[in-house]
């Protein structure tokens, strides 16, 4: 039987907008080890970006980058006909954004993670992929490691090779609260449904124990080749987040203790 994946939990912050807030930042920062920070072109502005990177630091959570398409009406989840090098420039754009506002705080900058309708198109794409995934390098001297800026997405797709081709640090990541097909395709959707806490934790123990990613067809699919380590993912606007965010942190430091990570 293999060794349970080592695994982290993050979250995808700061995604309210002026006056209006998305998700429960405050509570989420405290279940989470690493959290994605909107960078204002689905989500979030200056104040919030502000507040959300303060948030982190008080909670000693790792900070990274959550950039976007440029759709704030459609929070970045409609996908968008874009040529790799602007792709590149628009990325560059929101990751310099949120560079300031941690070199403000004293922190470094953990990863790099695509938002939304972006995220799947780059993992289609190895063309977009390398785009996006060579903007780690650009703030390499921002990094939280030597190794530079790691670049967070989906194991097995341009992602992962992208990353591999171009000696990017690579954090294979998993959705709790989203589905995947019969294929292994993660399924994005505009709006995210409520998800019941003992289907969130039996899918965390699938992938942990197993390394195998739960479909909607009732499949066990292997995560992928060359995986070791896992961020297991909780969006912010899932009903109930901060419940899942719990229940699948108390999973991760339970598995990580028994395997011996911690």
């Amino acid at each position: 039987m293999s060794k349970p994946l080592k695994a982290t939990v993050n979250c995808d912050m700061g995604e309210g907008f002026s006056l209006y807030t998305i998700g429960d930042d405050e509570g989420l920062m405290k279940t989470i080890h690493l959290a994605n920070i909107a960078c204002g072109f689905h989500a979030s502005d200056f104040s919030v970006m502000n507040k959300t990177v303060a948030l982190a630091k008080s909670n000693n959570v790792l900070a990274g980058a959550h950039p976007s398409l440029p759709d704030l009406q459609g929070f970045g989840r409609r996908e968008m006909a874009i040529e790799p090098d602007e792709l590149e420039s628009c990325f560059i754009y929101q990751v310099g954004a949120l560079d300031g506002f941690l070199k403000r705080y004293g922190l470094p900058m953990n990863h790099i993670k695509p938002h939304g309708s972006v995220y799947g198109q780059t993992a289609r794409s190895i063309d977009l992929a390398r785009a996006v995934v060579g903007v780690t390098k650009i703030f390499k001297s921002s990094a939280a490691s030597p190794q530079g800026v790691a670049f967070m997405g989906l194991a097995g797709t341009a992602h992962q090779q992208a990353a591999e081709e171009l000696g990017v640090p690579f954090i294979a990541e998993w959705f709790a609260d989203l589905d995947y097909s019969n294929e292994g395709k993660l399924l994005i959707t505009k709006k995210h449904d409520p998800v019941p806490i003992e289907v969130v934790r039996q899918r965390v123990t699938n992938l942990l124990k197993f390394h195998k990613v739960s479909t909607v067809g009732g499949k066990l699919l292997d995560i992928g080749a060359n995986i070791a380590e896992v961020s297991i993912c909780c969006h912010s606007d899932t009903p109930g987040a901060v419940e899942i965010a719990r229940a699948v942190k108390a999973l991760v430091d339970e598995s990580n203790k028994e395997a011996g990570y911690v």
